[in-house]
């Protein structure tokens, strides 16, 4: 049974993950600030794995360390790390304030660099491992009204190479670059039609659902990728294929 760590598991992408390796037969420890919902209780889980959630806000640094740390000294090893808590604000660029952008690059940069930093320690100790994260498409082009949290994806690209290459080769690194995902978070910021208007530029004229995200964190995390360090996948149903962003206006009034 492996040991995995997945953070922001107590919705969307990471929920979907962490359910994917419990039900595997992993066991799987959600770092995330909010408790799961009441429809997905810890404990055992069918196949063997089981499911925990320890609270953690992932732009704490030394609480990521100790959270870390406890894994490990319980378990006795770690395998898997799977970086994914994330945050986004719908915003135009003269109404990002300082506060919402210091937050956006804590939670979706810097919580991932705090997890991987704390977990390398105990993979080299034990001779190897993986770490996985969330990017994004929107870390590789100029999508407007997130300009904070496409840096922020962009970053965790970067971080994933460089990880890749000073690591290797008993560490593997790899990001899952999601497009258009239906999760709480998606759905917070967007209306119908504009989840009708993101479909319709999709060539699969459709979201994502977060299962079939978590299915891709799940093989690179397998043998089968064993070869597999320091790269993005894209999975969005071809949506970045074309010249997407051409069908945005300019700047609206409001964010003149």
């Amino acid at each position: 049974m492996r040991t995995v760590i997945v953070s922001g598991a107590s919705s969307g992408i990471g929920r979907a993950t962490a359910e994917r390796f419990a039900r595997a037969g992993d066991f799987v420890v959600n770092l995330d600030v909010h408790a799961p919902p009441a429809d997905a209780p810890t404990g055992p889980r069918e196949g063997g794995g089981h499911l925990r959630w320890v609270e953690q806000d992932v732009a704490d640094w030394e609480g990521v360390r100790t959270a870390v740390d406890e894994v490990r000294a319980e378990r006795g090893r770690l395998d898997v790390v799977i970086a994914n808590a994330g945050i986004s604000v719908r915003h135009g660029i003269l109404d990002l304030t300082e506060a919402d952008a210091r937050r956006t690059v804590d939670i979706n940069l810097m919580g991932v660099l705090a997890l991987w930093r704390h977990s390398v320690p105990h993979l080299l100790h034990q001779g190897g491992g993986v770490l996985l994260a969330t990017a994004s498409v929107n870390g590789t082009r100029g999508y407007p009204l997130y300009a904070d949290y496409n840096a922020s994806k962009a970053g965790v690209t970067s971080l994933c190479q460089t990880f890749a290459v000073e690591l290797a080769p008993l560490i593997r690194t790899a990001c899952v670059a999601p497009g258009a995902v239906l999760t709480p978070m998606q759905r917070a910021e967007y209306t119908d039609a504009m989840l009708d208007e993101v479909n319709a530029r999709i060539p699969a004229r459709r979201h994502a659902r977060p299962e079939e995200i978590a299915d891709v964190f799940h093989f690179l995390a397998s043998p089968e990728a064993a070869f597999v360090s320091g790269q993005q996948f894209v999975v969005d149903g071809a949506e970045t294929a074309g010249a997407t962003t051409a069908f945005f206006p300019g700047p609206t009034e409001a964010t003149r």
